[in-house]
């Protein structure tokens, strides 16, 4: 367990890494990877019952499913600083041969990869089955996922809402990144969701929103919440409001920021406003 200040301290570090990966290869998705910097380091950190010495099975351990995959640099960050993989493997993001792909992959075999993801939609599917399984096998862990808000616009996500609360799948917990920004722009100018806690809580899942999706302090709670809300016969879903590209001042408050790398001045203009605390790799 980490204290806040702890935890504030692997945060900027986790930054410094997102820009640092995808600016030496002028691709990746900064902007998401960012808004969930706080969230990811909270559930690695402080919240999930985990070990870094993996097993694809994760029999007796809280899973994880990024369903939202092109925000892998936060992932692999926040993998790696956690103790997965050497931190010093970051440097081979998306090369070549790496195992670290703009998108996670499995058949390299990286620690903490349960799934390929980024075919958007698809991962709350793998969830429910893994969920299902831990149940069937008296595991009381819990499955957690993430998704982009704009990924909901995929439909196969629905249908499996509808079958998770439909079977009492009440051991998972799915978090929705809501920044409210997808890549061609505003999800309300692409395809509006509408009222998005009430579609879920017609679904018949037990719902909770966090506003200060980009506050420690608040993500730890909204899951502690959600952690005892679990096995009461209801999925549990979080709408956290977050900021995409949160802690690099020019990446805040614009869809355009998704996919799109910054140049060595945008670099070091990013790398100023999060201080080296743990070491660059």
């Amino acid at each position: 367990m980490q204290n806040i200040t702890d935890l504030n301290n692997i945060i900027s570090q986790v930054r410094r890494d997102i820009v640092r990966m995808v600016h030496a290869n002028n691709s990746g998705h900064p902007g998401g990877s960012l808004g969930c910097t706080e969230f990811l380091t909270a559930l690695y950190f402080q919240v999930m019952n985990h070990n870094p010495e993996f097993k694809m099975d994760g029999i007796g351990e809280d899973l994880f499913f990024l369903s939202n995959g092109h925000i892998s640099p936060v992932f692999y960050s926040v993998l790696a600083r956690s103790g997965y993989f050497n931190v010093a493997e970051l440097a081979t993001f998306r090369k070549l041969n790496s195992r670290l792909q703009g998108h996670p992959t499995t058949h390299e075999g990286i620690e903490g990869v349960r799934i390929a993801s980024g075919s958007l939609g698809q991962g709350l599917s793998v969830a429910i089955g893994a969920a299902a399984t831990k149940k069937l096998n008296n595991d009381d862990s819990i499955v957690y996922t993430l998704h982009g808000d704009g990924e909901l616009q995929e439909g196969q996500n629905w249908e499996a809402i509808m079958y998770a609360s439909g079977n009492k799948v009440d051991n998972l917990i799915a978090t929705i990144d809501y920044n409210q920004k997808q890549i061609d722009g505003s999800i309300d100018e692409v395809l509006p969701m509408g009222d998005l806690r009430a579609k879920l809580e017609a679904f018949d899942w037990l719902v909770l929103e966090e506003k200060e999706g980009n506050n420690i302090e608040a993500i730890i709670n909204i899951l502690s919440t959600a952690k005892i809300a679990t096995g009461k016969g209801k999925p549990v879903a979080i709408i956290l409001h977050t900021e995409m590209g949160n802690g690099v001042d020019y990446m805040m408050g614009t869809h355009k920021w998704h996919g799109s790398a910054p140049n060595d001045e945008q670099l070091a203009d990013a790398l100023s406003q999060n201080p080296e605390t743990l070491g660059d790799y």
